[in-house]
Parts: structure tokens; C-alpha cells; sequence
């Protein structure tokens, strides 16, 4: 489905690919804890058909075995695919791909010649692995193309690509988008999905930041934001948001479970700042119209 299959450059040493185990957020208390345990009693009772996903995406999901949403899954997708923006932390092995890979999947339109979903990782090998499930999860919708970006391939395979069989859904590391949106040989006019997985380790570098924060300006105001990661930090969540508008947080550990859903952001608090104190606009502003 569009996916670039450059044997040498695939051949070279990727980048591995390893999900940090850290402790729930320290901002969740027990309380919370205790409360999302009394909530999980029959959280696996509902499957995926509950969800109303397109009869495609039930037959690939059939076909990929799974019969009841995870924690993560159950609380994310009603939300994500009704287009709110999201922030999700939980470790690995939760299914946080499949909850963007299906909403994505679930309300993209294709239109020939249009990227209207991004995502962005951290490594070529984080790139390839989320394109390999966009394609799982796609098998009976043949007419969405996906196809994964990143560095070690020759750009101008990736210019002709995008020249020829443009496709619907781009999946890529910032380094190697930024460059092909400089070139105006991809156009991201037309973005309705903009998703960051493993969010942090991109937002905790600052020159991958800085490379998200000027691909991002160039895709739409009116656009859903899904941010995923095994880790968020206090100091990176902030940074999270300006992305978004009233998102819904989710953070889900290995014992309570669930233990913070579904929290609305309502009021965005401004503070005044010394803008020289901060290395990067992304730190002191939102990008959302204000």
C-alpha cells in the first residue's frame, strides 16, 4: 500500500525500539487509584462492535485475533473517533497503536491526491512498525493508501512517491517530513489527523521539537491532536496541550489499572513569563486560534 521497500536502506542497523516502564503519573492520587479500580469491574465485557466501527475494521481486527478492547483501547477510541484530541500515556503492550491506527482508520475519507492523516515517531523502526499496522488494520479498505518516510532512504525515492501515488495516511520521523514539506514535494494543507507517538521522546529533544513545531504550523487549525507515549513527565505534558484543545487525558499503570480517564481540559491558564527565560515558542504559547 505505498510502503517504500528500499532492501538496502532497510538493511541498515535501525534504531531500536524500546518502550520505558515508569510509575503512573505522580499527580494521580490514591484515591484515584481506588476509585478507577471500582470503575474496571467488567471493563472487558463490551468488544469492539460497541464502538460502531466500520464493518471493514471489525473483519481486520477478526483477523488479527482480538476479541475485547484493553483498558486503554475502551476508553480511548469512543472519544478519539467522534475526533476529540487525546493525550494517553500507558506502557507497553496496552494497545495505544491501535487505538490511533483505528480511529484514524474509522473516519478518514480518502481523497485522491491528499494526506489527511500524520504521524510522527521517533525512529525509522517505531515508522516502520506503526505503517505495518495501518496496513493490518486497512486490509478491506483497499482504497486508503498508507506509506512510512524516514532518513537512510533516498529522498528522491520518497519525492517520486509522493509524486505519483500520493498517499492517504503518512506515517514518518520529523527529520525526513520537515524536509519533504520544505520541498513542497508533501503538502500538509490538507491534515485532519495529526498524531505523536512517543510523544515525549520527540518533545524532550529540542531539535526534534523545533522540527515538530514547524511541521505542525503547517498543516490546519481544524484538526484532531492525539499524542501517545509509555512516559510523560510533568515538565512535558504542559507542552502537550498547546497542541490541542480541551483534550482528554488518559493514564493507565500496570496495578490500578485505569487511573485517570476521561478529564476534560476546560481552562486554559496563562501565565506571564519572561520569554527569554524559555528556549523555544512552543514553551510559552499556544498554536490553537485563539
Amino acid at each position: 500500500m505505498g510502503e517504500i521497500k528500499d532492501n538496502d536502506a532497510y538493511e541498515e542497523e535501525l534504531l531500536d525500539y524500546e518502550e520505558e516502564d515508569e510509575k503512573a503519573p505522580d499527580s494521580v492520587s490514591a484515591k484515584a487509584a481506588d476509585s478507577a479500580k471500582k470503575g474496571y469491574v467488567g471493563i472487558h465485557s463490551s468488544g469492539f462492535r460497541d464502538f460502531l466501527l466500520k464493518p471493514e475494521l471489525l473483519r481486520s481486527i477478526v483477523d488479527s485475533g482480538f476479541e475485547h478492547p484493553s483498558e486503554v483501547q475502551h476508553e480511548c477510541i469512543p472519544q478519539a473517533i467522534l475526533g476529540m484530541d487525546v493525550i494517553c500515556q500507558a506502557k507497553s503492550g496496552m494497545g495505544k497503536t491501535a487505538v490511533f491506527v483505528l480511529s484514524t482508520l474509522q473516519q478518514i475519507e480518502p481523497v485522491a491526491g491528499q494526506v489527511a492523516a500524520l504521524v510522527l515517531c521517533h525512529t525509522r523502526e517505531l515508522a516502520y512498525q506503526i505503517c505495518h499496522e495501518f496496513e493490518r488494520f486497512s486490509t478491506y479498505l483497499p482504497d486508503i493508501k498508507v506509506s512510512v518516510f524516514y532518513g537512510g532512504v533516498n529522498i528522491k525515492v520518497h519525492k517520486d512517491l509522493l509524486k505519483n501515488e500520493c498517499p492517504h495516511i503518512v506515517v514518518g520521523t520529523p527529520g525526513r517530513i520537515l524536509a519533504l514539506a520544505r520541498d513542497k514535494d508533501l503538502s500538509l494543507k490538507n491534515v485532519r489527523h495529526f498524531i505523536l507517538d512517543e510523544c515525549d521522546k520527540m518533545l524532550e529533544s529540542l531539535d526534534m521539537r523545533r522540527d515538530v513545531q514547524e511541521i505542525f504550523k503547517m498543516t490546519p487549525h481544524d484538526k484532531q491532536v492525539m499524542m501517545f507515549s509509555a512516559t510523560l513527565s510533568k515538565e512535558i505534558r504542559p507542552v502537550c496541550k498547546k497542541f490541542m484543545q480541551d483534550p482528554m487525558e488518559i493514564y493507565v499503570d500496570d496495578e490500578a489499572k485505569l487511573t485517570l480517564h476521561g478529564l476534560v481540559q476546560q481552562v486554559q491558564a496563562r501565565f506571564e513569563v519572561d520569554i527569554k527565560e524559555l528556549p523555544e515558542q512552543i514553551d510559552t504559547s499556544t498554536y490553537m486560534p485563539s
